[in-house]
């Protein structure tokens, strides 16, 4: 298995497939997931002919299950240890949900600095700021994040079949298409992880404000969303990414649910393909 360890001792786990001279593209998952999730883009981008990388947050997949470090700070400086020891150049970052928070701040911090990222792409990301505040009216209640800490504290196994066969991936509307392998994997993914880091993790996505970030990314950015999706609002997230980055394209996928990458693959793959060609 290719393991890096941070400078704070954590074992970060990644895969990296296809030839080591190609383009490289990064692929960062959503929470409570793991690099397994980007099956169907990491097979498809690498017949492509490009190098694709995938690695599991901290406390999440295959990585060190820590107390402590589950914050954009930490999960953002993961990644450019994992970047620095592969010496990756030229790289195209695609976030999902809370690893589009994590690319966000990735790109911000060390990706640009650096000289590394070449593009990045934000989907169903949960940038600039989940939660309701005072300067962010039409954001997710505390609440609801509440209530998510207290399922997971309660039955965290339970939770994630819940959520998986619901409103992550739309399977709760009339008439959806329901895949039991899609259902399962999900779950298989969230249990591999800690529940320390999941529970932390919350807070880490939802509290986050992350409006320096895209305002301090000049790189080409593509933001793309379903306008169906039941956990992250679209018009808290995708509209006000494409405001507020400096070279952002914004694409919303009428109908998709957060989970569009998986149940969408045919549609969404070939567009993420155009926009990191043209």
């Amino acid at each position: 298995m290719n393991y890096v360890t941070t400078k704070d001792g954590v074992h970060i786990f990644y895969k990296d497939w296809g030839p080591k001279d190609a383009q490289p593209i990064f692929f960062h998952h959503g929470w409570p997931l793991s690099a397994d999730d980007w099956d169907a883009q990491m097979l498809y981008f690498l017949d492509k002919g490009f190098r694709v990388i995938a690695s599991d947050r901290r406390g999440h997949g295959r990585s060190s299950q820590v107390s402590d470090g589950h914050d954009m700070d930490h999960y953002a400086a993961d990644v450019a240890a994992v970047v620095e020891h592969l010496d990756l150049k030229n790289v195209v970052h695609i976030g999902h949900s809370t690893g589009g928070g994590q690319v966000a701040r990735y790109v911000a911090k060390y990706g640009q600095p650096q000289g590394r990222v070449a593009k990045a792409v934000l989907v169903s990301a949960v940038p600039p700021l989940m939660l309701k505040t005072g300067t962010n009216p039409g954001g997710t209640p505390i609440e609801v994040f509440d209530n998510f800490r207290s399922a997971l504290a309660a039955n965290r196994a339970q939770f994630y079949i819940d959520v998986a066969s619901g409103p992550f991936y739309g399977f709760n509307r009339p008439g959806a298409k329901i895949s039991q392998g899609v259902i399962d994997n999900w779950w298989r993914q969230g249990m591999m992880g800690s529940a320390k880091a999941h529970y932390d993790g919350i807070k880490a996505f939802s509290e986050t404000d992350q409006t320096d970030d895209l305002k301090a990314i000049t790189v080409p950015t593509f933001v793309i969303q379903g306008d169906d999706d039941q956990v992250v609002p679209y018009t808290d997230a995708s509209l006000l990414q494409a405001k507020l980055l400096k070279n952002g394209t914004l694409k919303i996928y009428k109908g998709y649910p957060h989970g569009m990458l998986t149940t969408h693959a045919d549609v969404i793959n070939p567009d993420l393909l155009a926009f990191i060609r043209g």
